[in-house]
C-alpha cells in the first residue's frame, strides 16, 4: 500500500475518537499491551515523560519537548489530534515520522491488528513507541488522548509524570466531578515516580495527594515553589517573569506562545525541569528561556492563540471546553482593550459531545458570529449551533466551510477588530493557515 492507502485504511477500518466519539474508546490496555508485545515491547527501550490534563497538556508537551531538544537530547513527542497530517502525532525533535515508516508498521501489525480490532489510537500509540525504539531517542514526551488512568499511553513508566490541570471534559467518560475526572487523570501516577500538578482547586488536591501518597510518589506544586511576577502580552510575545521562592531567583522568559494561559503552563513547564535536573538532565536557564522564545518552530505547534493574519486580526485557538474557553474569553478582553468601537467577530464549531450549552452560555452577546462545522461525523451540525445560540442571544449567519466563515469576518471586521476561530480542534485543522 501507498502512504496515502495506508492512511485511508486505518480511518476506515479502525474506530477513531475524533471522528466518531465515545464508541471508539477501549476502557482497558490489553489492546495496547498486545500490540505492543507484538513488536518487542518498545516502550521500555527509552525514557519517557507522560503528561495528562483537561487544558494545557498539549502546550506543556511542546514545550517541555523544545527545551529538552534545545538542550541536545534527540527527543520523541507524542501528541494528538492532528490538525492537518497525521504524522504530526509522532515527531523527533519536531520532524515528523516518515510515510514509509508509517506504511510498514501497519503492514507488519496487520495480523495482530485484525485479531484484536484496536482504536485508531491504541495502533498510533504502539507505532509511536516502535518509532522512538527504532530511533534510539534520548527521551520521549507522551500526551494522554483522554484521561489517564485507562488510556492507552499508561503502559508506560516514565521518569517524570505531569498533570497540567482539571476541569469538566469527556464527563460522558470520565465522570460528572471534578473528584472523579482527577482520579481518572490520577491513573499516570506510578511507584516512586515524581508528579508535577500544575494546578489545583479544593475538590482535586486531595485526589492527587492521596494518589501520590498510596505510590511514594513525590508531588510537586508550581504554585507553591515558582511565582509569576510580571506579565507582558504583545501580538506576537508573551514575555513572563518567574521567581523561585525556595532559591530566590528570578527569570525572564520571553515565549512565542502568546496566550495569556500560557503563564501557567510556563510554570508547570519550569517546575518539571527542575524535577528533571534533579535527575541529571542539563537544563541550563539560558537553554530553557532560548526554547520557550522558539517552541513552534522547534516543535511545529500550531492552534493556540496562533495569529495568522493582521488588519484585522485573526487568531486560531484549539479552546473547547468550558475552562478553555473562559481563557481565551479573557485574552478577547484583554486584545481589545477598553475601547467599546473594537469587536469580535467570533467563529465557531463544536462537536456533539461537548459541553455545549455551558461553553455558548459563557460567550458575550456583543460579538458578531459565524457558525460552522469541521467535517467530521462527530461535529454538530452549522444550523444546530446556530439555533442552541440563539437561546443565549447570541446571533449570526451560518457557513459551509470553516474558510468561507472567516472570509465573511474578515470583509466587515474594522482593522481593530479580532475574528477568533475556536470551538474545536477538528474545525482549526480545517483552516487554510496561509489565507
Amino acid at each position: 500500500m501507498t502512504y496515502q492507502q495506508t492512511i485511508d485504511y486505518l480511518y476506515a477500518h479502525l474506530p477513531m475518537f475524533s471522528r466518531v466519539g465515545a464508541i471508539a474508546y477501549k476502557e482497558d490496555l490489553h489492546n495496547t499491551i498486545a500490540l505492543c508485545a507484538a513488536v518487542g515491547n518498545p516502550h521500555q527501550a527509552f525514557k519517557t515523560i507522560h503528561i495528562a490534563g483537561t487544558n494545557g497538556k498539549g502546550s506543556t508537551s511542546h514545550m517541555l519537548a523544545a527545551i529538552l531538544q534545545q538542550a541536545g537530547y534527540k527527543t520523541g513527542l507524542y501528541t494528538s489530534p492532528h490538525l492537518k497530517d497525521f504524522r504530526e502525532r509522532i515527531k523527533i525533535n519536531g520532524e515528523m515520522v516518515a510515510e514509509q515508516f508509517v506504511v510498514d508498521f501497519v503492514k507488519r501489525t496487520k495480523t495482530v491488528s485484525q485479531r484484536i480490532e484496536p482504536s485508531f489510537f491504541e495502533l498510533t500509540v504502539a507505532m509511536a513507541f516502535e518509532y522512538f525504539k527504532s530511533e534510539q531517542v534520548d527521551i520521549a514526551v507522551i500526551e494522554t488522548g483522554l484521561g489517564g488512568r485507562l488510556d492507552s499511553t499508561n503502559i508506560i513508566t516514565p521518569v517524570l509524570s505531569v498533570i497540567t490541570n482539571i476541569g469538566y471534559d469527556h464527563m460522558n467518560i470520565l465522570g460528572d466531578t471534578l473528584q472523579k475526572i482527577a482520579g481518572e487523570k490520577a491513573g499516570i501516577i506510578k511507584e516512586g515516580v515524581p508528579v508535577v500538578i500544575g494546578e489545583t482547586v479544593t475538590e482535586t488536591r486531595p485526589v492527587f495527594l492521596e494518589k501520590a501518597a498510596a505510590l511514594n510518589a513525590p508531588v510537586f506544586f508550581p504554585s507553591e515553589i515558582l511565582q509569576l511576577e510580571n506579565l507582558q502580552s504583545t501580538i506576537d510575545q508573551l514575555v513572563c517573569t518567574i521567581s523561585n521562592k525556595q532559591d530566590k531567583s528570578v527569570a525572564t522568559y520571553e515565549l512565542d506562545l502568546t496566550g495569556l494561559y500560557q503563564a501557567q503552563n510556563l510554570q508547570t513547564v519550569l517546575c518539571a525541569c527542575s524535577v528533571l535536573a534533579s535527575k541529571g538532565f542539563n537544563l541550563p536557564t539560558a537553554g530553557i528561556q532560548t526554547a520557550l522564545g522558539s517552541v513552534k518552530k522547534l516543535t511545529g505547534l500550531h492552534g493556540r492563540w496562533e495569529v495568522i493574519r493582521k488588519d484585522p486580526t485573526v487568531v486560531l485557538d484549539v479552546a473547547h471546553n468550558e475552562d478553555g474557553m473562559k481563557q481565551v474569553l479573557r485574552q478577547v478582553n484583554v486584545f481589545l482593550g477598553k475601547d467599546a468601537g473594537n469587536k469580535a467577530h467570533i467563529v465557531i464549531g463544536m462537536v456533539k459531545d461537548k459541553e455545549v450549552e455551558k461553553v455558548l452560555s459563557m460567550l458575550p452577546q456583543s460579538a458578531h458570529y459565524y457558525f460552522t462545522n469541521a467535517h467530521i461525523p462527530r461535529a454538530l451540525p452549522a444550523e444546530e449551533l446556530q439555533q442552541r445560540a440563539a437561546a443565549f442571544g447570541l446571533i449570526g449567519n451560518v457557513y459551509a466551510q470553516v474558510n468561507e466563515a472567516i472570509s465573511a469576518a474578515t470583509t466587515v471586521a474594522a482593522s481593530t477588530d479580532l475574528v477568533i476561530v475556536c470551538g474545536s480542534v477538528f474545525l482549526i485543522g480545517e483552516v487554510d493557515f496561509e489565507m
